[in-house]
């Protein structure tokens, strides 16, 4: 028997918002639905009839507030920006004071800090939480950022521990299986909460950087067997697969092997050959490099992975320059030092997405100083490895890496991760150096490497730029004999100066 309230209500009905929707009800928690367009909602309950919990349909926003057990968890899963505001404002009318309303889609933070502080005042509660995974994830467990009021979250949260994704306890890895209507059991859920007002979507906006920097990552690891070794895609699918077995277990380098062995249904050649080097974004990858720049923490490797979608995007541009612009000719590699290369390419690829996620966490760490939260970042390094698209075994050692040092400065200073660049940072700097060599792009491997061999240097060129920031526009500088802080300026001889064009 349907319960008279339902436990949760959900506003959006496309693809995201039918899949989280069914897993909230294979939980058994009834859920009330709701879509601006009455036929999709009728639709979307009656091909789901019979999940654990319920749907219950809602033609009218009003009908659909009403349907909900007090105080009142809506969910808003619409496109972010002024769509997200206007649902709300429709809401408002018809809501009770204490009612908590929770923002599941990918929200500029500082929208979500706007909105959490305006609904407070009017006595409603807010709640910003990142939900990553995609369809999939949605469906079946996704990791899940949930920031805001957090007395409100403990009431959401027995839900949202249920649907996330579940790791296993003592290795961390995900546990895989779920069906419609058969959850998974047991395990550690992907989800705890990230802090006060826009943390979650915060947090959401740098994992999907470090995605972005992931995903170019591995294009890059790609790009040097096909031009240096000539690999076939079939190839390249198998080692992706063997390497998947190791310390670059994850989901992203899972799927690659995936798509490199898979075949084009309709011309039968490798299905990675017919589709078009051009890469679309949403934007969050780009959101975090600017937040990045706008604090002053370097996280070049993610930016590089934003500018290689831009680039990839000119297609046309880049075939007519390909005709004027020559670069060197690559040079093969012999069959006898393909297998020491493969590796040396692992190598890169792991120190690479070391550095990556070193400059992600940095930025978190500079965020909450910025905003005022308290992160804690093996939880969240917890929470992403089940779930979540950047899921992988590589994150267990970031968590145990802050257990070690809840202070870390950088993930770089942790000994595990000092150590395994040690180790390997010859073959990365080969790789490096060859693609260079032989005019292949690597802009993250070439990112990471010059922001590892910047972060170890005692001393940077920047006392040259000082000088030339005095000269100019007489900026001051400091001195290496006195304290910091103190600022010092010379009167350039003016015979020196360049004279301005007028």
């Amino acid at each position: 028997m349907p319960k008279t309230h339902s436990d949760i209500g959900l506003i959006g009905l496309a693809v995201m918002g039918q899949n989280l929707a069914l897993n909230i009800a294979d939980h058994g928690f009834q859920i009330s639905v709701y879509n601006r367009t009455v036929e999709k909602t009728e639709k979307f309950v009656a091909e789901n009839p019979s999940t654990p919990g319920g749907l219950v349909g809602a033609k009218t926003l009003e009908e659909f507030v009403q349907s909900i057990a007090l105080p009142r968890k809506i969910v808003i899963l619409v496109q972010a920006g002024k769509a997200t505001d206007a649902v709300i404002d429709g809401l408002l009318p018809l809501l009770a004071p204490n009612d908590i309303i929770i923002d599941g889609g990918n929200a500029l933070w500082t929208d979500t800090i706007r909105r959490e502080k305006a609904l407070k005042e009017k006595g409603f509660r807010f709640i910003g939480s990142g939900v990553s995974g995609g369809e999939e994830g949605a469906r079946f467990g996704p990791s899940l950022m949930p920031g805001g009021d957090k007395a409100a979250f403990k009431e959401l949260e027995p839900i949202w521990k249920a649907i996330a994704a579940k790791v296993d306890k003592k290795t961390g890895k995900p546990l895989m299986g779920a069906k419609p209507g058969k959850p998974v059991k047991g395990g550690v859920p992907c989800t705890v909460y990230i802090g006060e007002n826009g943390a979650g979507h915060y947090v959401k906006m740098v994992h999907n950087g470090i995605e972005y920097g992931d995903m170019q990552m591995i294009c890059e690891a790609y790009s040097l067997m096909q031009g240096l070794l000539g690999l076939k895609p079939a190839e390249m699918g198998d080692i992706f697969s063997a390497w998947n077995k190791g310390a670059l277990d994850s989901f992203l380098v899972e799927i690659t092997a995936d798509i490199l062995k898979q075949k084009d249904p309709v011309t039968k050649k490798p299905f990675v050959d017919v589709v078009l080097d051009t890469a679309g974004q949403k934007g969050t990858g780009k959101w975090t490099s600017v937040n990045a720049l706008d604090m002053g923490v370097p996280a070049p490797t993610i930016a590089e992975s934003v500018f290689a979608r831009c680039i990839s995007a000119i297609k046309e541009e880049r075939v007519a320059a390909s005709k004027v612009l020559k670069g060197p000719k690559i040079a093969k590699v012999s069959p006898s030092k393909k297998k020491a290369l493969v590796e040396a390419i692992h190598d890169a690829l792991y120190c690479s997405k070391i550095c990556s996620y070193a400059q992600g966490f940095q930025l978190m760490r500079t965020a909450q100083g910025e905003y005022g939260w308290k992160l804690n970042f093996g939880q969240i390094a917890q929470i992403f490895r089940g779930g979540c698209i950047i899921r992988a075994a590589f994150l267990q050692k970031i968590t145990e890496a802050y257990a070690r040092n809840p202070k870390l400065a950088n993930l770089l200073l942790d000994e595990y991760f000092n150590k395994t660049i040690q180790k390997a940072q010859a073959n990365w700097r080969k790789v490096v150096s060859l693609a260079v060599e032989n005019g292949i792009s690597v802009p993250t491997f070439a990112s990471a490497l010059s922001y590892y061999d910047a972060y170890r240097s005692p001393r940077l060129p920047a006392n040259l730029l000082q000088a030339q920031r005095d000269y100019f526009g007489a900026h001051t500088y400091e001195r290496v004999d006195q304290p910091r802080g103190k600022f010092f300026h010379i009167d350039w001889p003016e015979a020196n100066r360049p004279q301005a064009q007028v």
